[in-house]
């Protein structure tokens, strides 16, 4: 594994720092009606992200995820602005402000969504892996979904053939607790989900996913098997997440004393520790590091805030590749 240094202690705390404080900003937004529709946050479990990119190759490596799926193109590399442009709906969004926030998609940043189909991306991150094997690029696609979508049938099917073909997949449920207000205790017979793999002879095991250390080491491990050509992982990220399952969710199957007690092991709080205990940065460095992150986040609202919406006619302009392609749209 890639040596875990000061500097990278550092980055990561800026890192989830930025992806929690960009989507607090999506929350207020949200909620004077500047962002529409869903919006699902990543709060709490920011630590997944963080040690999966200290294990990744982005020039060739690939992630795929659900719609909770804000701060992983930010990770990967993908502007910022762009993102939160898309989520206002803004011609100078990822998708020129036609996904909004459960469809942010970067081909060039190796980022395939976004899926607003409970499940839908398990099967799609398998036939990526399957497309890097077959043109040998070397890259490992990691693929994410929720416990809810754990108990979806395309799961089995993507796994029997991940493991026949043995593609270099990495399968990551991010276990949060709750499938929008169903917890894993009432959507099975068992809590374990990772031992899920166990049915395919795939490799599998809980990761803690409150701290990036621990999720680096274990995908290091997956990805590293997956680069050997012995096929897929099957990790269980135990996380939790501070927000509800989306805005629009009144949280009232869980107590706040809960929330409160997963608060204690923000994973954000855990690096910023062993960067004070470390005494990897003054406190006036960090306080440089969170005014960065006040700036960024605000110069990503204004970006997106003064942006143009997309005009009517871009309808018809992103419909079909083909540019001549032979058809007359209504007059607008």
């Amino acid at each position: 594994m890639k040596e875990i240094t000061k500097e990278v202690y550092l980055k990561w705390y800026e890192d989830m720092l930025f992806w929690r404080k960009f989507e607090d900003k999506l929350a207020a937004l949200y909620i004077q009606q500047k962002v529409r529709g869903f919006l699902h946050l990543y709060n709490g479990q920011e630590a997944i992200l963080a040690g999966a990119l200290h294990a990744m190759d982005l020039s060739k490596d690939k992630m795929i995820t659900a719609y909770r799926n804000h701060v992983q193109p930010i990770g990967m590399g993908v502007d910022p602005r762009a993102v939160m442009a898309e989520l206002m709906g803004k011609k100078t969004g990822t998708s020129k402000g036609m996904g909004g926030s459960m469809h942010i998609f970067s081909k060039e940043k190796g980022f395939y969504g976004g899926h607003g189909i409970v499940g839908a991306q398990i099967p799609v991150g398998a036939g990526i892996a399957f497309a890097d094997k077959y043109f040998e690029t070397g890259g490992v696609t990691l693929t994410y979904f929720g416990d809810g979508a754990a108990r979806q049938g395309s799961l089995h099917e993507a796994f029997n053939m991940a493991m026949l073909w043995k593609l270099p997949v990495v399968f990551i449920v991010e276990n949060n607790g709750y499938a929008m207000g169903t917890s894993v205790e009432r959507t099975a017979n068992h809590t374990d989900i990772w031992k899920l793999g166990l049915g395919y002879e795939m490799p599998c095991g809980p990761v803690d996913g409150m701290n990036p250390v621990k999720v680096a080491e274990a995908m290091t491990e997956a990805m590293d098997r997956a680069r050997r050509g012995d096929g897929p992982t099957f990790l269980e990220m135990k996380t939790y997440r501070y927000r509800g399952h989306s805005m629009s969710d009144a949280q009232l199957y869980r107590t706040k004393d809960e929330v409160e007690e997963y608060k204690k092991i923000d994973p954000i709080t855990q690096v910023l520790d062993v960067i004070k205990e470390n005494n990897y940065a003054t406190e006036p460095e960090i306080e440089a590091i969170d005014e960065r992150v006040k700036e960024l986040v605000e110069e990503c609202a204004t970006f997106a805030e003064e942006s143009d919406f997309p005009d009517a006619q871009q309808l018809y302009d992103v419909v079909y590749d083909q540019k001549d392609y032979p058809f007359i749209p209504h007059k607008l």
